[in-house]
C-alpha cells in the first residue's frame, strides 16, 4: 500500500526542516489530536498510540541531509515506512510531502492511515 500527502510549503528552509525532523521529539508537535501516547524511547525512536489503534513504535531508518527522512516501524509484525521528502524552494521555505508504504494489503487501514499522514503533514509547520 502506498499513500503520499498532500505537499505542504513552509516558510523554513530544507536544512531547517532536515533539522526538526530529524528530532523524533517533534513529531509529537505533528501528531493528531487523537494522540493517546507519544513517548521517545531513544534518540532515534519514539513510540505512539493513537485513540482505538495499536501503538506503534517507529525508528529513525535512513537520512539524506536537506533532503529526505526515512522512519520504519521498528516491529514485523505491520512492516512500514513513512518518508518525509524535503524541497527545498528558495532560501526561505521547502515544500515537505510525505509518503507511506506498508507491505500489507489490509484496505480497512487505508482510510484511516491517509487521514494520519494528512494530519502529520498539516501539522509540519508547527516545527
Amino acid at each position: 500500500m502506498n499513500l503520499e500527502s498532500p505537499k505542504v510549503t513552509l516558510q523554513n528552509n530544507a536544512a531547517y526542516l532536515f533539522t526538526a525532523l530529524c528530532d523524533v521529539n517533534n513529531f509529537e508537535k505533528l501528531m493528531p489530536d487523537s494522540i493517546a501516547k507519544f513517548e521517545v524511547t531513544d534518540a532515534d525512536s519514539f513510540i505512539f498510540g493513537l485513540k482505538g489503534m495499536p501503538e506503534i513504535k517507529l525508528r529513525m531508518k535512513d537520512k539524506t541531509p536537506n533532503s529526505k527522512i526515512v522512519l520504519g516501524a521498528a516491529s514485523d509484525k505491520l512492516p512500514f515506512t513513512l518518508t518525509a521528502n524535503i524541497e527545498e524552494i528558495s532560501d526561505s521555505s521547502a515544500a515537505v510531502q510525505l509518503v507511506f508504504v506498508g507491505e500489507f494489503k489490509a484496505m480497512m487501514i487505508k482510510g484511516p492511515i491517509t487521514k494520519f499522514i494528512e494530519t502529520l503533514s498539516e501539522n509540519m509547520s508547527k516545527l
